[in-house]
């Protein structure tokens, strides 16, 4: 592991006398949190120098508001809460690119459509179904619908959509298991 520490010429103090005790009080804190925090910051970000940025960040935004802190026992939590927060800023900054391009002429990358013999024979039943059997069936597997919001679009009651998913799935297990008996 990495070990980082924090410059503290970056804070910027006016006045002297009061900024020594408050730079002790920091130093303090920062002695006993740092290795978590650059530990955080490594598993939020991935990158030991963008966790080390982010905790130099978190340093310096600390070090601002230290006389916010009222209960030094809550410190590691505080830290913790502007890391996280300086690692959100970090997208905040982050402006993309916007391209002339048409999505539309995008070639698309992903294949959703299984070519597999098993997908053919199982589209075949599918389609093989009576249409009282199959709509439901394909509401509730491919789109999702609860029993209740079948019912409401086909205009049947739940207990009915049960009855025609039982029969779709017993007939599909029907069609299915006689297609392997003819493939063996």
């Amino acid at each position: 592991m990495t070990s980082i520490t924090f410059d503290t010429r970056l804070l910027d103090e006016p006045r002297q006398s009061a900024g020594d005790d408050r730079k002790v009080r920091f130093d303090q804190l920062v002695g006993v949190h740092l290795d978590d925090l650059y530990r955080y910051g490594y598993w939020l970000v991935g990158n030991r120098s963008v966790a080390e940025d982010l905790v130099q960040d978190t340093m310096l935004r600390a070090w601002r508001a230290l006389d916010k802190l009222e209960n030094p026992k809550a410190a590691k939590g505080w830290l913790i809460t502007i890391l996280r927060r300086e690692n959100a800023r970090r997208f905040e900054r982050i402006r993309p690119q916007l391209s002339e391009q048409p999505t539309e002429t995008l070639p698309d990358k992903h294949c959703d459509y299984d070519t597999s013999t098993e997908a053919f024979v199982l589209r075949q039943a599918i389609e093989e179904l009576p249409a009282d059997y199959r709509e439901p069936l394909l509401l509730q597997v491919l789109y999702g619908y609860s029993q209740k919001e079948i019912a409401a679009e086909l205009g049947i009651s739940p207990a009915g959509v049960g009855t025609r998913l039982f029969r779709a799935r017993a007939k599909l297990r029907e069609r299915l298991s006689g297609s392997e008996e003819q493939t063996a």
